[in-house]
């Protein structure tokens, strides 16, 4: 009789906000998930819903997710997203908002390492770098530059579309809005495909465009076009990130929010309904015990498709059930090693000589795929990169955790080594389709989108289109969801 206390208490106040009115606002919404996808939508619906909406927001571990840091010699440093493009529109608001600042730039040289020897060196000379691009590969670069930015063109209109309040039930109605079947097909064929088919030469995608996607991914050209093309518009423009750490931005949107973060694991979401109303059942695990809540609306914004079942996250109550979560993800091992770097290896006995300070891979060598010479996430106006010849803090990411014998290839010697484990991306091509946002009325599925593409950008933009579409599912604003057509109706519309 006790448990069935908290549903009748909660059927009573949906039953009084239904007398309300129509126009009656959620009174509760949860958030399972703080990483940026979770904060993000915290902040979204709050901003369409008003303040006076009680949003719960689950998280199981820290607040942030994989934007995280690692402590190494008191200093911090970025152990998840490490930098954003200048077209985070998104994320650049909310540093904006918040107050945050951009962390201090400190400019360092790239090489892609090929096993034996350096395949591509940057040098200090902008003209330069063009001419060795043009001398190894021709006019392949230009041909790759073209292709992503005509994606990104046409990506870039969902901030137009989500300006106007509309939002999307599904990822391949997102896509096809912005980029009609062109998009739908890149999520169905791969970037080397896509490539070689605008004139870009084997060579170059062997030799350039795989470090880059080791670099984001942790995936082979044999990826999908449509992530490929997000990831390399990553490389090519400027990049910045937030002064003190990334995730920043997640703890102060919900701190500017004022959602209510409960520390616990999620373990299932069941459906109640009453007056044609659905309500929600958000039951949850923590070192107290056992406990549940309910409510109005819920926001899955952490992965479903993990391998190891990390999740635990179950669905009761639903006709048809909620089983369309499969898929794998890619793991990613993050090691920061603090010790002096072994030049030897990529062909600098003396390491004074050494000149980069980040080092992306081509297939081979296979056990890591990048390395880089990183700064904290405090910058003093007096910093400076540590020279190579001196012990400096380096991030190696590789898909397995590394072992002592290849730390001891890359490093002449050093004093630490500290690891962070991320499910980092979706492993492309192991779901046959893409998913859908709504999972039920109003049940979402944010981390949906990741399977188009997955960047902390890309979790923004979900982030949105979900609010988005909770407030105009709630409020029956169906005009507003699934448009066809949308660059006529927004043009229309100014």
């Amino acid at each position: 009789m006790a448990r069935a206390a908290p549903l009748l208490a909660a059927l009573t106040a949906l039953l009084a906000a239904a007398a309300a009115g129509g126009d009656a606002p959620p009174g509760k919404i949860a958030v399972v998930g703080a990483g940026i996808g979770g904060s993000a939508v915290a902040h979204f619906l709050q901003q369409h819903f008003g303040p006076r909406v009680q949003i719960d927001v689950y998280e199981k571990g820290t607040v942030g997710g994989r934007l995280a840091t690692i402590s190494v010699n008191k200093q911090h440093y970025e152990s998840g997203a490490a930098s954003f493009h200048s077209l985070s529109l998104h994320m650049q608001d909310f540093v904006k908002l918040l107050g945050l600042r951009h962390r201090r730039e400190v400019v360092g040289r790239s090489a892609i390492f090929g096993g034996e020897h350096f395949v591509l060196e940057e040098t200090d000379w902008y003209l330069l770098n063009l001419f060795r691009l043009w001398w190894h590969y021709g006019i392949s670069f230009l041909r790759l530059q073209m292709w992503v930015e005509e994606v990104m063109e046409k990506f870039m209109r969902i901030y137009k579309y989500q300006a106007h309040g509309y939002a999307f039930s599904g990822v391949e109605e997102l896509l096809y809005s912005l980029g009609e079947s062109t998009f739908v097909n890149m999520t169905q064929h791969s970037v080397a495909e896509s490539l070689l088919q605008v004139g870009v030469t084997q060579r170059f995608i062997d030799d350039v465009v795989s470090a880059v996607l080791r670099a984001s991914y942790g995936q082979s050209a044999a990826m999908p076009a449509f992530a490929g093309a997000m990831s390399l518009a990553g490389a090519q423009g400027s990049l910045w990130s937030v002064e003190g750490g990334n995730k920043l931005v997640c703890s102060g949107l919900l701190k500017l929010t004022k959602a209510n973060v409960i520390h616990a694991t999620v373990t299932s979401v069941t459906l109640h309904s009453t007056e044609g109303k659905a309500l929600y059942q958000v039951a949850y695990e923590n070192e107290v015990g056992n406990s549940s809540d309910f409510y109005d609306i819920v926001v899955i914004a952490t992965p479903l498709h993990l391998d190891n079942s990390s999740s635990n996250l179950t669905f009761a109550g639903f006709h048809p059930p909620i089983d369309d979560l499969q898929g794998s993800f890619q793991p990613t091992v993050v090691s920061l090693v603090h010790g002096y770097l072994n030049s030897s290896y990529f062909g600098f006995p003396d390491p004074k000589l050494f000149p980069f300070a980040n080092i992306l891979t081509t297939d081979f060598p296979s056990f890591f795929c990048t390395l880089d010479n990183i700064c904290p996430v405090n910058i003093s106006a007096s910093f400076r990169r540590k020279q190579p010849q001196e012990a400096a803090v380096w991030r190696v990411q590789s898909p397995k955790p590394l072992f002592r014998t290849q730390l001891k290839t890359l490093f002449r010697s050093y004093y630490s080594v500290q690891t962070a484990e991320w499910q980092a991306h979706p492993l492309y091509g192991s779901r046959p389709t893409l998913p859908r946002f709504a999972l039920h009325d109003q049940l979402f599925y944010l981390n949906a989108l990741e399977w188009a593409a997955s960047s902390v950008e890309v979790m923004a933009v979900a982030a949105k289109n979900v609010a988005l579409l909770a407030y105009n599912r709630w409020y029956q604003d169906l005009d507003k969801i699934d448009q066809k057509d949308l660059m006529h109706k927004v043009k229309t519309e100014l």
